[in-house]
């Protein structure tokens, strides 16, 4: 086909690629996030000398006591900065050494966290988390001094300062910012806020896990300043054997909540912050390693995890030392504050958007099977203006095109066979904000 036959077609098709509209405001977030604030407080973070979870809790200058103390101080400043929007709170859960191989003691693992409601959807919830707590080389020693710098002071300070730019605006959904504790013990706050959410049947669009947002420097080698993660699971840990059944004949096994919430994220970096380049890993976490998103994925929320792209292992869960000429620990000295910024405005720009978009169609149903086109039927939305149906080839990562179509709830791509795409629909809101894609969970015939 002749480039200018392919512009006609596309023309006559309504399709574009997937550049979405932009905003002015969420450029402005972007140029609120402060490079000198996160500094601060992750200079804060690691002058209490260590936040192991099972560390002090009595003392006001070194332990994890203090350090949640502190937390939960600036969350509350920054409430009354924006007459009281946030409610702040502990959330915590006793665990015991019994059965626990990473627990020296029993304790309460403590969370903390900050509400900012919406004002039409207040039970939806996005979420942003960073860890408290921080570790040695060994796990048990709650005395020894760990700073913990970038893990996680980093994802730490990043949610307290997504927190004081996020505040000075009002959204339709709700957002949380949460230190979670117990981490390095086994996910403790994670799994302890998750089953909190559940019991008090939130509505929760996504959680963006910030675990080392501030290292630039790779034990490989590499050294980059715009590279970072996205971690997602593929589809819902819970899903029911009649959807893992399903998609053996029509698709979806790159395409649950979490992976689109991680498509989400990256289509928005690449439109508003294109000098990054985000990195969509197709894994839950690390090889073989875990992160607070997942105790939420497990009870069926969407959950990623956003972290940097070239981590030190010299410079994680280790004792301060030095041996053979190689620095060992987690000290302020090895964070990046510019690149920390960087990454806490990619959790703004989301926490924004998605916090200003109406909700996802609940049902999105799917025709086309031996037909030239593909169909399409979607559950109305509140407070959409219309919607986007999007689509890419079945071994890309991200929704390569889209077509606006207006205040409808069918459509159908004409010329557009089934077989070849997988596809998905977006509300749109009255400000050009989307909600995340749908992929179609119902087929018709």
């Amino acid at each position: 086909m002749t480039l200018k036959k392919l512009f006609s077609l596309l023309f006559i098709l309504g399709v574009t690629y997937s550049n979405a509209q932009t905003n002015s405001k969420i450029y402005d977030i972007i140029n609120a996030v402060s490079e000198e604030r996160i500094k601060s407080d992750v200079t804060t973070l690691a002058n209490f000398g260590t936040r192991n979870t099972f560390s002090d809790t009595v003392s006001n200058t070194r332990g994890i006591g203090a350090a949640r103390r502190w937390i939960k101080s600036e969350f509350e400043n920054i409430s009354s900065n924006c007459n009281d929007c946030l409610s702040v709170f502990y959330q915590k859960d006793f665990v015991t050494k019994k059965g626990n191989n990473r627990v020296p003691h029993d304790a309460w693992v403590v969370n903390v966290v900050a509400i900012q409601k919406g004002t039409k959807y207040p039970n939806r919830y996005i979420i942003m988390s960073g860890d408290i707590d921080s570790r040695a080389s060994d796990t048990m020693d709650f005395t020894t001094d760990a700073p913990g710098a970038n893990d996680n002071a980093s994802g730490m300070a990043g949610t307290i300062e997504a927190a004081r730019v996020l505040s000075n605006y009002k959204f339709e959904n709700s957002i949380i910012y949460v230190g979670l504790s117990g981490e390095e013990q086994g996910l403790f706050g994670g799994a302890g806020l998750a089953k909190y959410a559940k019991e008090k049947e939130w509505e929760i669009i996504g959680i963006l896990n910030n675990d080392m947002i501030g290292n630039i420097k790779g034990v490989d080698g590499v050294i980059s300043n715009r590279d970072f993660r996205i971690f997602s699971e593929p589809v819902p840990a819970n899903e029911t054997e009649r959807q893992r059944k399903a998609r053996r004949f029509y698709g979806g096994e790159v395409d649950g909540i979490s992976r689109q919430l991680a498509r989400y994220i990256h289509k928005n970096v690449k439109t508003y912050m294109p000098e990054m380049n985000p990195m969509m890993i197709y894994r839950l976490d690390r090889f073989g390693r875990g992160g607070h998103h997942r105790p939420f994925n497990d009870l069926g929320f969407p959950g990623i995890r956003i972290m940097e792209a070239h981590e030190n292992y010299t410079q994680q869960h280790q004792d301060i030392r030095t041996e053979n000429g190689i620095a060992y620990g987690d000290v302020v000295e090895h964070v990046n504050f510019g690149y920390a910024k960087k990454l806490t405005a990619v959790n703004a720009i989301t926490m924004a958007n998605l916090a200003w978009a109406p909700p996802a169609p609940k049902t999105v149903k799917i025709g086309g099977i031996v037909a030239p086109s593909a169909k399409f039927e979607w559950s109305p939305v509140d407070g959409a203006v219309g919607y986007k149906i999007y689509w890419r080839d079945t071994t890309s990562p991200t929704w390569d095109y889209s077509k606006y179509v207006g205040n409808v709830t069918e459509h159908t791509l004409n010329g557009i066979v089934i077989d070849n795409y997988f596809f998905g629909v977006a509300a749109v809101g009255k400000d050009g904000f989307e909600s995340v894609v749908v992929f179609p969970n119902q087929i018709m015939r």
